[in-house]
């Protein structure tokens, strides 16, 4: 297929940094207030089910306002939609730090999401029609690393900035930046032209808002309520189930849908999504089990934690260079198997930690699973729109980013409910052996410091029970993982062949 024209911009470069540092932003902060969550929950006298409102009402946000990336760009074009949506979170961000009841701070949190949920979509389309088809692998390894960075820094600079300042300032250190993306995007991003499509389908909207903001609270949520016994958790179910569906009949029978169901008669959009979806809650999780990991059982304070999940910026970074050279000459299907499979070595190996392990093993685990996440990503970020219309491009980035976000969520929901049951059924089946009668405890080292007749002893072998329990828990996790990504590696043959190439 030959690719359309490029997008004529005067300063490339400059313009490519201020959208990375968009996305960085963006992606920062779903994880930078996670660490000032105590801290917030004193000042502002909140529950412990309270203060977590200020997490999900920001995923929510995001989840729900991202499908209208698509029709948002047509109606008010790039240029004004981007640089309106940076002031709004930039403006909102100010207005969390400064927020002094419970409610304005989730009321804040919740108009940040809005804001901020076009970023990412928006970025990743913009890049696709700056770039010609032989740039756009390298430039989607930018963006893969972009995306995939904010997480990893925010609990880092949050844990910082909370200790050293306040918790207020997590959201000030967005301003600044703000401003410098806002200038960077009125100096070197041209207008396009507006093309409004008529009355605006709000009914279909409201229908896939409804769908998504059930799903993900009920995903958000589920663990904390004990998931079906819940009557919350189940009316989200409902709620989501049947939204979706009438969505879905409202898609194929109204004549002019908010989102153009023509991009899903192309093979590899359709492909490419199943597979974002797939991606982000079998790979995507991965990067959720080991900072507690690490906090939980090695005691690793929250910097140290943010560093040693820095060996996966270094893959992903290795990956950025391979994806480049090899996806206009090795078929997609194959880079997608092979990325998966480095994932999959990489929890294996993880699978065979223990209370004692060294920076060599955190190191080529975190290098190997970060490459194949970064392969994964950046391959399916070019294969998916290889052959997209460049018109139909915002809807499809925003589905691509919503499906990731939402795998990650679903994925990270299971994981999380799978280690706190098998943490409690090991629990259980370590404090069975745990009696007077167990010769394990009756040698003298044993019995010193595990000394059942006394509180202190009692507590120190329930210490050591627990810790046992929650690593049998992790290692299970990483293996099931591991098994998931291998049996996950068969839908890339549902890419085209060759599907990561196009003509220049």
């Amino acid at each position: 297929m030959t690719d359309e024209v490029v997008l004529k911009v005067g300063h490339r470069g400059l313009l490519t940094a201020t959208l990375m540092l968009t996305v960085v932003i963006e992606t920062l902060d779903i994880t930078i207030a996670n660490v000032a969550i105590p801290a917030m929950q004193g000042s502002l006298s909140a529950t412990q089910d309270q203060i977590a409102w200020v997490l999900t009402s920001y995923v929510v946000a995001i989840a729900i306002v991202t499908p209208l990336t698509g029709a948002l760009t047509a109606r008010f074009g790039r240029r004004r939609l981007f640089a309106t949506i940076i002031t709004g979170f930039t403006l909102t961000s100010m207005a969390c730090g400064a927020a002094g009841s419970l409610f304005e701070i989730v009321l804040c949190r919740f108009l940040q999401g809005a804001f901020g949920a076009a970023m990412a979509p928006l970025t990743q389309a913009l890049m696709l029609d700056l770039y010609a088809p032989r740039d756009r692998a390298r430039m989607m390894g930018v963006f893969g690393i972009a995306v995939m960075i904010g997480p990893v820094l925010g609990p880092m600079i949050g844990s910082y900035l909370t200790d050293a300042l306040s918790w207020r300032t997590v959201f000030y250190v967005n301003v600044p930046f703000g401003i410098l993306t806002v200038l960077g995007v009125l100096a070197y991003l041209p207008q396009t032209k507006r093309t409004p499509q008529g009355k605006f389908d709000m009914f279909g909207f409201t229908l896939l808002a409804l769908a998504i903001g059930a799903l993900q609270l009920m995903l958000d949520r589920g663990e904390t309520r004990d998931w079906f016994s819940s009557t919350e958790i189940t009316t989200d179910l409902i709620i989501a189930g049947l939204c979706f569906y009438l969505f879905i009949v409202h898609l194929l029978t109204v004549r002019k849908p908010f989102l153009n169901p023509v991009m899903f008669r192309d093979r590899n959009v359709a492909a490419g999504l199943t597979l974002i979806l797939v991606f982000g809650a079998t790979t995507l999780t991965t990067m959720a089990l080991m900072p507690p990991f690490l906090a939980r059982l090695r005691g690793y304070p929250t910097l140290d934690v943010g560093l040693a999940m820095m060996p996966r910026g270094i893959g992903t970074t290795l990956a950025m260079f391979a994806a480049s050279k090899l996806i206009n000459r090795v078929d997609a299907r194959a880079l997608v198997i092979f990325g998966m499979g480095c994932v999959a070595l990489s929890l294996w190996g993880m699978a065979g930690f223990n209370l004692n392990i060294g920076v060599t093993q955190i190191l080529w685990t975190g290098v190997a699973q970060g490459f194949g996440l970064g392969l994964v990503f950046v391959t399916l970020s070019v294969a998916t729109f290889a052959t997209l219309a460049p018109a139909l491009r915002a809807d499809a980035t925003a589905l691509f980013a919503l499906l990731r976000s939402l795998g990650g969520s679903f994925g990270t929901a299971v994981v999380m409910s799978v280690l706190a049951n098998a943490t409690q059924a090991s629990h259980a089946r370590l404090a069975s052996y745990v009696t007077p009668y167990n010769r394990g405890l009756q040698n003298a080292g044993a019995s010193r410091l595990w000394n059942l007749a006394s509180p202190g002893g009692l507590a120190a072998v329930n210490h050591e029970v627990a810790t046992q329990a929650g690593l049998i828990a992790f290692l299970n996790d990483f293996r099931m993982m591991a098994c998931v990504c291998l049996l996950a590696m068969p839908l890339a043959l549902l890419l085209r062949p060759g599907g990561g190439q196009t003509e220049a």
